[in-house]
Parts: C-alpha cells; structure tokens; sequence
C-alpha cells in the first residue's frame, strides 16, 4: 500500500506543480494563463533540445533552461501579450492565452523540430536511481518532483507573503493605480512576475515530460487534470491547490490498487478522478455562490483607463430605409465566392472546402455560446464529436440515411449539451472555460478512443447521402445547411429570446429586474449551440467518410475557436471564412511549401487570436469598418455593420466609458459585425 501512496504522491506533486504556478501566476498578475501548457511544452522542449540532443549534462541544461532562457521567454510574452490584458474582460484574456496555446507549440517545432520519441528525462540521471523507504518503492524522477514541488512553495508562500517584493506584487493586484503613486514601478514588478511565471511553467514542463510525455497534447491534458485543484482553491489559495492535488494523486494510484488494470471500467476510472474532485468543488461553491469571477485592480484603475477597458470597440449605426449597407455586400460576395469556387476545383481541393464548410458549421456553435452568450465554451469540438459518432452509429446499427441521422441523431446530444450548461450557470467566465475545457478531454478520453469509436484512429465509416457522392455536390449541401443554420441564428438574434441573450449578456442582474430568467436564456443557447456543433461533426464525418476521433481533440478545438475569433467571434460569415480558412491554407502550405512549414497555419491562426489583445472585434469587423468608412462618402450607401447576417445594436456599445466607471468589465464587442 506504502508504494501505491508514494507513487500517488508523485503523481499528485506532478499536478501540485502545475496547480501551484498557475495559482501563483493568477494571484501575482491576474490573469489565468491558459497558455501555461504550451509555455512549459516550450520550456521542456528546450530542456531536451540542451539534455537530449546537444549532450549537455543535467545540471548545465537545467540551469540555462530555468534560470535564463524561461524568465527571459516569459518578460518576453510579457512585452508583447500579457501586459496589454491586465483590465481587459476576462472573455478577452482567455482568448489571447488561447491563441497563444495554439502558437507556441508549433513554433517551437518548426524551431527545434519535431519528435518521433516523446518520452523525455525529467532532473534525475539516467538510469534512474530506485530507494526503498519502509520497505516501498521510490525512483528518483518521483523524488525529484517532490523537490520541485517545494520549490513552488517556497516561491509562492515565502517570496509572496514574507518578503517586500512580495508585498509590492499583491499590491500590484489589488490596485495598479495605488502602487504606482506609492513610488513602485507597475511595469517593472509585472516583468518580474511573468518571469518568475516562465521558470514555474519550466520546472513543471520538465517534471511532467516523464509522466505524460514531450508533447504539447500530453502536457495540455496533464494541465487539464490540473484544473481540478485551481478550481478548488477558487483561483487563490496555494494551500488549498498542493492540498487537493496531491489527494487526486493518491486516490488516483490507490484505487488502482483494487481495480483489473486490463478492465475497461479502470480505463474509465482512472481519469475521471480529477473530473470528480472539479464536480464536488464546483457544485459546493456554486450552490454558495463563490464562483465568480474575480476583477483584477481597483475600482481607481478602471476609472481612470484612457479608453474604458477594451479598446477598439465597434460602434453600430441605423442602416437608413432604402439604403445598401456595405457590409450587406460583402458578405453577399463571400457567400458566392465560396459558392462558386468549388466548381473549379478537383476533387481534392473541393473535399478540403467542403470540409471547411462543415467546420463552418460547428463554429456557427462558437458564435452563439461565445460571440452571443459571453460564454467560453471549450467543449464545442467534443460535441461535434460525439455527434459524429452517434449519427455514424445510427447509420451502421440502424441503417438510418445519412442525412437523417445527422440532423436527428444531433438530437440526443443536445441533453449533454443542456446538463453542462445547468452545471456551470452559476459559475464565472473563467470556471466555465476551465471546466468545459476538462470534460472534453474526460470525453476525448473516455468515449472517442474507445473501440469500436476509434479504431486505430480511423473511426466509424459514415456514408454520404447518394445524390452528394461527389465532392463539389457535398459542398454545396453543406453550404445550404450553413446559411439553414445562419437564418436560424439571425432570427433568433432578432427574436424575442435573442434580446433576453442581449440583456443577459449586458447585465445578468439588468436582466433579472427585468423579469428575464438567465438560467432560461443560458440553457437555450446551450441547446442550440450543443445541437450546432453535432450538426456541423455529422457533416464533417460525411465530408471524410470517416468520424476520424482525434479530428475532434479538445486541442484541436482550441484551433478552432483561435481562427474563429481571429475573424470575429458574433459574425456569422466570419465562421464561414474562419472554416475555410481553417482547412484549405493548411493544404495550401502541405501542397506548395516544404514539408518543414505545415505548422506555420496553425500558428497563424493563434497569432490572429492573440491580437484580440488589441482588436477584440476580429478581422471580419475591422474590415467592415474600413469598408464603411469608405462607403458613407458616397451618397445612397450607408457604411454600417448592422446588416443581414449581424447582430442588432447593443446597448452596451452606447457608453463603454460609463460601463468602466461603474467598475463593471467589458465583454467582447458585440455589434458591428456581418
């Protein structure tokens, strides 16, 4: 027994790590760093590039990698992304360190190469040295993260509560404005932190590399069990996130104790630990009501923000009667661009844009929990999986055609959908994105590779409908079903449910005088949205032939919602070029660039969602101003983005100032796109 506890503590010390920093990072700065992952995969990376493949002995490696190259990588990131977040909206932030999870691997591969082997030494020298404490077994990788767990303890209770930097970090999070007229250096004590938050990042990089591997995927899902112990601190308590880690480590190697490990049910267990602890957190404090999201800085530092909060907000103007909004006509010529250009393709580029129409389709899912509800969903991806499979399955068990089990078999993933929604109600921007986040890969885990849904990564054969054999017919039909779907959105924005979303995403409290239930509004975008997403995995598995599992990874989501909100997360064309987009430039590179290049799209696509930093609106917006800056000139045209396919004015457009003197935080603009 002795040995399964000591291992379960290693294990536990593992997610104490990752929870510990990014406790610590949350609390110095104010910002959860959803990138955390790919910095350590950055840093580990590294580590091996310098242990590995240059031959350097461990100490030297591990110096360079964490006293020099990770605080410098981490004032880096600072310099160009995390200083510009501090008071923007939580909403924003998370994309930002979304679409900066989505770069940093990539890069980092195209830099330093690809591993065909992601098995990776951690601090202790190979071979690994073994001790028998009591008669138990111990190797010196698991000793080595109880020192490095240690580290992060001394670093986050010693440094932050005893120390005068310390005390000038915590007066940096409580308010910005009052450090800085107490002589302190805001900018100076923020570098220090992130680069403090590069050297954690490092150490829990190169602790977890052995566990779950050298890869941003396996570092991603370690983080993501992680979460369970961040969310039971409620974001803050560094006492509280070792604690419970640690337990999650114990009982998930204690229990294996008395499980068949060859069983299925133990395959089904084992990660559904750190799910559960996250559910009882969640549930107790959201019945308690201490589930919010916290506001980084003071009521003085949003007042006296030169541009209310999130800069680069989009302002909506009437469309006057008998006038052609701009915006109308572009997105008129996508919708026929994208129509006509199939026509002209062979059979593999038509494939690859009807693929990207069927992802247009499960983004049009994004477009409502987060561009309409405020909602950061993480899970949408997972629910086009599932989709997949149910509508696979429902064509081979039953014999149901294609068509009809996509849109019907949908159906029975909406209740998941709903359930989750009713989970995370109560809870903040940031619970939400962190749980939705870790069901999908529990589902990934549990469900997706499961046999006979993966089969060696093929999956379920799904067969088209027999009129839409051909590649450019497929297209089409998924191009019908997109601009089905958009209708249904468009009118619901313009519906009496649509302006209860408006004034629940405005102000949940401004809602509830009004007599609107919020819990009502939520769970039918949560509907919807889930069914979307089916919708649009049925059509991608139609599209492949194939549900193809690991097309549907909660990392792969990530992709997916950057080169969304790259676009502009509340337009409906947006989603349609953001689908496009997200298939046919990968082709592009893997057809005309050197194999070496095939990654550079990927981090494209999370370089556009970084710049939500500086232009939450999204490309589509942007373009849609500029286009209307030059058609107002003209007499008869009215340069707007209030058109066909966008969403009415939003009163929390009128005075953006107003809203930061109240206090209150910005979500991402919401008009002005077509």
């Amino acid at each position: 027994m002795l040995s399964y506890v000591l291992a379960g503590l290693a294990l536990g010390a593992v997610y104490a790590v990752a929870a510990g920093s990014l406790v610590i990072t949350y609390v110095a700065s104010g910002v959860f760093n959803l990138a955390f992952a790919a910095m350590a995969f950055t840093v580990a990376r590294f580590y091996y590039f310098l242990n590995t493949e240059q031959g350097w002995a461990i100490p030297p490696a591990a110096v360079v990698s964490l006293m020099i190259f990770a605080p410098v990588f981490g004032a880096l990131l600072y310099a160009v992304l995390f200083r510009h977040l501090r008071l923007r909206s939580t909403l924003v932030k998370l994309m930002a360190t979304v679409g900066l999870s989505v770069a940093l691997p990539p890069l980092v591969q195209l830099v330093l190469g690809h591993l065909t082997n992601v098995t990776a030494p951690a601090l202790a020298p190979r071979p690994l040295a073994v001790f028998h404490p009591f008669g138990a077994v111990l190797n010196a990788d698991q000793l080595a993260t109880y020192i490095g767990l240690a580290v992060v303890l001394v670093v986050g209770v010693g440094v932050l509560r005893f120390t005068e930097v310390g005390l000038r970090v915590r007066a940096l999070v409580d308010s910005e404005a009052l450090t800085s007229l107490s002589g302190t250096n805001p900018g100076r004590v923020s570098l220090g932190v992130w680069a403090v938050s590069g050297t954690l990042a490092g150490l829990a990089g190169i602790l977890v590399a052995p566990t779950s591997g050298l890869s941003a995927e396996g570092m991603t899902y370690m983080m993501s069990a992680a979460f369970a112990a961040v969310i039971a601190a409620r974001l803050r308590s560094l006492a509280v996130a070792v604690v419970v880690a640690l337990t999650m480590g114990v009982v998930t190697d204690v229990v294996q104790k008395y499980l068949d490990p060859s069983s299925s049910f133990t395959a089904a267990v084992i990660p559904s630990v750190p799910f559960a602890f996250m559910l009882v957190f969640l549930l107790y404090y959201a019945v308690r009501g201490e589930a919010g999201d916290a506001v980084a800085g003071g009521a003085l530092d949003r007042a006296i923000s030169p541009q209310g909060g999130d800069p680069s907000l989009m302002r909506t103007a009437a469309v006057p009667q008998g006038r052609i909004s701009s915006s109308s006509i572009g997105t008129l010529a996508v919708v026929v661009v994208i129509a006509v250009v199939p026509a002209g393709l062979d059979r593999y580029w038509a494939g690859l844009v009807a693929a990207g129409i069927a992802a247009a389709i499960a983004l049009l899912s994004y477009t409502l929990v987060t561009g309409e509800g405020a909602m950061v969903w993480l899970s949408q991806i997972t629910f086009a999986g599932v989709g997949a499979v149910v509508a696979a399955e429902l064509v081979d068990r039953w014999s149901w055609p294609p068509l009809l089990a996509v849109f019907l078999g949908s159906v029975l993933v909406v209740p998941v959908g709903v359930l989750l929604g009713l989970l995370t109600i109560r809870l903040g921007d940031l619970y939400v994105a962190l749980v939705t986040l870790t069901f999908g890969s529990l589902v990934q885990t549990l469900v997706l590779t499961q046999d006979p849904f993966y089969d060696f990564g093929s999956g379920q054969p799904m067969e088209r409908p027999s009129f839409a054999q051909d590649n450019q017919v497929f297209a089409y039909l998924a191009l019908a079903v997109f601009l089905l779907v958009g209708l249904v959105i468009l009118n619901v924005r313009r519906s009496t449910a649509g302006l209860a979303v408006a004034a629940v995403r405005w102000s949940e409290n401004g809602a509830k005088t009004l007599g609107i239930s919020v819990i009502q509004t939520k769970v039918l975008l949560s509907a919807l949205a889930t069914y979307i997403a089916a919708l649009g995995g049925g059509f991608l598995a139609m599209n492949f032939r194939y549900t193809l599992p690991d097309s549907f990874h909660p990392s792969l989501g990530l992709v997916w919602l950057a080169v969304l909100v790259t676009m502009g997360s509340r337009s409906i064309v947006a989603a349609l070029i953001a689908g496009v987009v997200l298939y046919v430039m990968p082709g592009i590179f893997a057809s005309y660039l050197p194999d070496k290049f095939a990654d550079v799209p990927t981090i494209l696509f999370g370089l556009g969602a970084i710049g939500l930093a500086t232009h939450p609106e999204g490309v589509v917006a942007q373009t849609g101003a500029n286009l209307a800056r030059l058609f107002t000139r003209r007499p008869g045209w009215a340069g707007t983005a209030a058109t066909t396919l966008t969403a009415p004015p939003d009163p929390a457009e009128a005075a953006p100032h107003d809203r930061s003197a109240r206090g209150e935080v910005q979500q991402l603009p919401t008009g002005g796109q077509p």
